[in-house]
């Protein structure tokens, strides 16, 4: 436990983490500071871009093998059931509708991927690595939950979910997945020599990036929370908090069945503890435009997200090196 606590303290004082803090202190304060929406895009495109390349480069060094193949079946198979019990968890601790309660089991089978970069941030700090092909599993990782998220509306709602024409293009062709998986294939193809020659562009400037992208969140999040609260019940801030610990010990036993690396486990039981709030949000809007948006963007970037940056990282992070010896 005093490890833990002694990782949260560190984690709390890191910059990314600070500069997130400011981002809800300013928007609780009604303060006019903003990151204009092409800025705020620039860096999401940034990051992307930047996870993507060095994922890709670290595999063309690493070579393809049958945990590779194995580590992006578990993640389709978790992006599956992980809505399910989340979806179990809800109508047990809360009195969502069918209809909302999927809605908000969709975002928890996905993934954040800030969460994953903040937390891959954090393996680089205390001097860990962690296979690179850990990318394209959050990649596989982000749109099997939405369609999850269907199937629970067609088993338990009162009127099945209709699949709109074009919605699983719309989910697979999504800009952050052809970005994130784009860049993969482009590192992979180029190698180290690729990474070498772009090095100066994604890996010094990095961090800087990344606190101004967790400025901007901060920023959404605490206005998420300010104008929200009202939807906010103690049964939902419940599940905001347990689910990450529920889907990270799945995320565990993967890692731990696949014998990763103890930065390769912290890593998937991130991705399994995470929420989405850009890709699953944008196709509820269309294939559930019923589902109260105020209610899943609230727990996924209010609740979720700052409790996976602020405490949840620190935890998977020890958890997996006490269980890995790491």
């Amino acid at each position: 436990m005093d490890g833990i606590l002694a990782l949260a303290a560190d984690n709390l004082l890191s910059p990314i983490i600070l500069f997130f803090a400011l981002g809800v202190a300013a928007a609780f304060a009604r303060s006019d500071l903003s990151v204009p929406e092409a800025v705020a895009k620039g860096l999401s495109i940034y990051l992307l871009f930047a996870i993507g390349f060095k994922g890709g480069a670290s595999v063309a060094s690493h070579g393809i093998d049958a945990t590779l193949v194995l580590s992006l079946v578990a993640g389709v198979v978790l992006s599956f059931l992980l809505p399910v019990v989340a979806f179990g968890l809800l109508k047990g601790m809360t009195r969502l509708s069918v209809t909302d309660a999927a809605a908000v089991a969709g975002h928890y089978g996905s993934i954040s991927i800030v969460t994953f970069v903040a937390a891959s941030s954090v393996i680089t700090s205390v001097g860990l690595s962690s296979e690179g092909y850990m990318v394209a599993v959050a990649a596989v990782m982000e749109a099997p939950a939405i369609l999850s998220a269907l199937w629970i509306i067609a088993r338990f709602g009162k009127t099945q979910a209709e699949m709109e024409e074009g919605l699983v293009r719309e989910i697979l062709l999504n800009g952050s997945i052809v970005l994130l998986v784009g860049s993969f294939v482009i590192g992979w193809i180029t190698g180290e020599e690729g990474l070498e020659m772009i090095a100066p562009f994604i890996v010094a400037p990095f961090q800087g990036v990344l606190c101004l992208f967790l400025l901007d969140m901060g920023l959404v999040a605490g206005r998420g929370l300010r104008e929200a609260r009202s939807v906010l019940t103690p049964g939902l801030f419940a599940f905001g908090v347990l689910m990450p610990l529920v889907g990270s010990a799945f995320g565990l036993a993967a890692g731990l069945l696949l014998g990763l690396s103890p930065g390769g486990v912290m890593l998937f039981m991130t991705l399994a503890a995470s929420a989405s709030y850009i890709a699953v949000p944008a196709a509820m809007r269309v294939a559930l435009p019923e589902a109260n948006p105020s209610i899943y963007l609230t727990l996924s970037l209010g609740v979720t997200f700052p409790f996976n940056l602020t405490l949840g990282i620190p935890i998977y992070l020890a958890v997996a090196r006490a269980l890995t010896g790491g």
